[in-house]
C-alpha cells in the first residue's frame, strides 16, 4: 500500500471514532503525526490527545532545548508568540486531515483574527491546544483555536486556512 493510501486510511479511521491517542499506543500515534509534513525542529505537536469529528486536544512540551530559546531571550526564556500560533495552526491541521480523510492537498494557514496572548509560555510548561471547525466550506476553512497552560489561557486566535492542490515530495 503506498504511503498517501495508508495515510488516508489513517485519517479516516481516526475520523470516524473520536479516539484518544497517548503514548500507550506510539506507533498509532507516530502514524497520524505523519499526516502533518512539518518535522523536527519545526514540528510542535507533541502529542494528540482527542480527535472527532470537530474538535481536536494536542500537546506541546515546551522545554530549554528547544532551539529558539537561544535567542528569545537569553536569561529570560520566553517561547515566541508566533510559534504558539504554529503550533495552535499544526493542531488545525491535524483536525482539518482527519476530516476530509485523504492527503490530497496542504492545509495552508491564509489569516489570523482575533489573536491574544494572555500569559507567557516558559520551559518546563505544557502546551495544551485545543482547536474547534467553526466553518469549512471547501476549500476554506475557518476555525477557533485556544492554547493553556494548567488550565490558564496563554493565547486564543480565530484561523483561517484553505486546502491547496500541491502535494508534497
Amino acid at each position: 500500500m503506498s504511503r498517501l493510501k495508508r495515510v488516508a486510511a489513517d485519517a479516516r479511521q481516526f475520523s470516524n471514532r473520536g479516539v484518544v491517542l497517548s503514548q500507550e499506543n506510539p506507533r498509532e500515534l507516530e502514524r497520524f503525526l505523519n499526516l502533518l509534513p512539518h518535522r523536527y525542529p519545526f514540528l510542535l505537536v507533541d502529542r494528540v490527545l482527542q480527535l472527532d469529528g470537530e474538535r481536536t486536544v494536542t500537546l506541546k512540551n515546551v522545554t530549554i532545548n528547544e532551539p529558539f530559546f537561544t535567542g528569545h531571550f537569553p536569561g529570560l526564556p520566553i517561547m515566541p508568540g508566533v510559534l504558539i500560533i504554529e503550533a495552535l495552526a499544526q493542531s488545525a491541521a491535524i483536525l482539518a486531515l482527519s476530516i476530509i480523510g485523504e492527503r490530497r492537498s496542504l492545509f495552508m494557514l491564509t489569516g489570523l483574527d482575533k489573536v491574544r496572548f494572555r500569559r507567557r509560555v516558559v520551559p518546563g510548561d505544557q502546551l495544551r491546544m485545543e482547536v474547534k471547525v467553526s466553518k469549512h466550506h471547501y476549500p476554506l476553512w475557518k476555525m477557533h483555536a485556544e492554547a493553556r497552560v494548567d488550565g490558564e489561557l496563554a493565547a486564543e486566535a480565530e484561523l483561517s486556512a484553505m486546502e491547496v492542490e500541491e502535494q508534497l515530495p
